[in-house]
């Protein structure tokens, strides 16, 4: 089905040359330019169609054998059910178009080639560049898929906060089986080495070689209730395992993404991808530039000009190499050893009496002074029961307090895997910021792995991608040596957030079908924000604090469950 493709084969620069800052030449370079100077030797699937299925697809797709592509001639709610699907479906977007989709693909129409995308490039031209409206590129968009994407990168595409984005989770995929043209899920760049190689398919054979034992684990730990059927219960003992070694699988784990944004947010996303120091980001950013480019190709003609994306891209690289040389002159480089998670609240701007003066100051006639010291009247106890009457009840976690509690902000630090954090990092409302991914903050291995008689495979396995991230740092590959890494491995960020954003993140995380990595983060973001604040604490009342181990997914597939029937009857 798959036959590999050579994207490139021009030599990649050495890592030196990639971290220094770019000369004024370099800052006038051409985005095709900039990404021609980092070609890599890596080779992507390509899924193989009848004639039959090539006629079918043609219509739908701007490309049928490169990894990043956009959707065309589809209506929008087909659109948004592919992607929703994608995410627990194991194959490709094009091959679930044609599995799942195909009664829904209109009949008749011709192969896409892209006209209806240049007839409106002369009024955009004349209205984006001739006035500089930038907010023309807010209302067009495009649905792009990228496959083929390692872990690391899904974290660079789901950067920005103005976009929509779905991937395969490892929850519902199962990396046991190697792909269809040979090889497990991984990553591969030749400039790796052979070694490189073997140590990814070392983690990819305990992960397959647990997975078995941990089900069975899971069938005996977890019977199924009178009240569950067996086809849910089954799901969620399948989710439940693949939950439990997720942190086996390495970073360089490959993943298929879908991608829903505005021109603006395109332009915005290829930028940083041309000036991220990682070549298959820079490779992805050229894709997704050419794939955006077929459907609406002014919204993003400013990045292919020297003098206007050129610039922006050089910019950016020259703004990322002054904060690393500043970092290092500082001594704050040095490599930090600690195997704990944690959460702290490094610091809280606002109060109580800010949120609740902010919360009626658009029911008064008043300025918001006014109603800050109409409420500063009060006692704390008034206070308190002021917030709660404002708060109202709420039903569930979806019904949130108005735009009052955004008075707050918190900013926490947070230690914790990195499965943990590429769940967390998909929040939208918040800042987010991480450091690279290293062994030095350690790896967890969840009590219930040794309980199912694999924790010493599991443990062997996270030493395995330890010893391979160092020899790459060794051997001058700093910048890749994350692929390496598990899972399960422990990376710091910082989330910045106002506390009606805190509340949809931690009510969302800390629910019962959730992992119990990030779970644990929503608990103890609930508990600091509860003790500096109690009312806003008391405010999120769908916190679900039950920690006992459980079979995490059983509910909703029973509800899943439920709905099949409803409608199948």
């Amino acid at each position: 089905m798959f036959a590999a493709r050579r994207a490139a084969a021009a030599a990649s620069p050495s890592v030196a040359a990639r971290r220094a800052s770019p000369s004024v030449a370099a800052r006038r370079a051409s985005p095709s330019e900039h990404a021609g100077s980092i070609a890599r030797r890596v080779d992507y699937p390509v899924e193989s169609f009848t004639e039959e299925e090539r006629a079918r697809l043609a219509p739908h797709v701007t490309n049928l054998d490169r990894p990043v592509f956009a959707l065309v001639n589809l209506p929008e709610t087909v659109k948004g059910a592919l992607f929703a699907r994608y995410s627990r479906y194991p194959g490709t977007l094009r091959r679930l178009l044609l599995d799942e989709f195909a009664d829904d693909l209109p009949e008749g129409r011709e192969p896409f080639d892209g006209a209806e995308g240049e007839r409106a490039s002369t009024l955009y031209e004349r209205v984006f560049l001739g006035y500089g409206d930038d907010s023309v590129a807010q209302l067009g968009g495009a649905h792009i898929a990228c496959e083929w994407v390692s872990n690391i990168l899904t974290k660079v595409l789901q950067r920005p906060r103005l976009g929509a984005y779905l991937e395969q989770s490892t929850r519902y995929i199962a990396y046991d089986r190697p792909m269809a043209g040979g090889g497990y899920r991984y990553y591969r760049d030749r400039d790796l080495g052979a070694t490189y190689v073997a140590a990814m398919d070392a983690l990819f054979d305990a992960y397959a070689d647990a997975l078995p034992r941990v089900q069975a684990w899971a069938s005996e730990r977890f019977a199924r209730a009178e009240d569950v059927a067996p086809g849910a219960h089954q799901r969620a003992l399948r989710a439940k395992s693949l939950d439990l070694l997720r942190g086996l699988l390495p970073a360089a784990s490959l993943s298929h993404m879908g991608i829903f944004a505005s021109g603006q947010t395109y332009e915005q996303l290829i930028l940083h991808l041309l000036a991220h120091p990682l070549p298959e980001a820079r490779e992805y950013g050229t894709m997704i530039l050419d794939a955006v480019g077929d459907v609406i190709p002014s919204f993003v003609t400013r990045v292919k000009r020297p003098e206007r994306g050129g610039e922006w891209i050089g910019y950016l690289r020259e703004r990322a190499g002054t904060a690393e040389r500043i970092a290092s002159r500082l001594g704050l480089d040095r490599r930090e050893h600690q195997d704990v998670p944690s959460v702290r609240l490094l610091s809280v701007h606002g109060g109580q009496e800010d949120v609740l003066a902010a919360l009626l100051f658009e029911a008064s006639t008043l300025s918001e002074l006014d109603a800050r010291e109409a409420v500063g009247t009060l006692d704390a106890e008034e206070q308190a029961a002021l917030l709660v009457e404002l708060v109202g009840e709420r039903r569930n976690r979806r019904h949130r307090p108005g735009r009052g509690l955004e008075a707050v902000r918190y900013r926490f630090e947070v230690v914790a895997d990195y499965g943990a954090f590429r769940d967390l990092q998909r929040h939208r409302m918040l800042t987010i910021q991480w450091q690279s991914l290293t062994p030095d903050l350690g790896a967890g291995v969840p009590g219930e792995i040794d309980d199912a008689g694999v924790g010493d495979a599991y443990r062997q396995a996270l030493e395995r991608s330890r010893a391979e991230y160092e020899r790459l740092v060794d051997e001058g590959l700093a910048g890749a040596a994350p692929y390496a890494l598990c899972l399960g491995y422990r990376i710091r960020f910082v989330l910045d957030l106002n506390a009606r954003a805190a509340m949809q993140l931690i009510e969302l995380r800390s629910g019962r079908e959730g992992h119990p990595t990030y779970r644990a983060v929503a608990h103890e973001l609930h508990a600091q924000i509860a003790d500096v604040h109690p009312g806003i604490g008391a405010a999120m009342t769908h916190v679900d604090i039950e920690t006992e181990p459980r079979l995490e997914r059983v509910l909703s597939e029973m509800r899943a469950q439920r709905r099949a029937a409803v409608t199948s009857g």
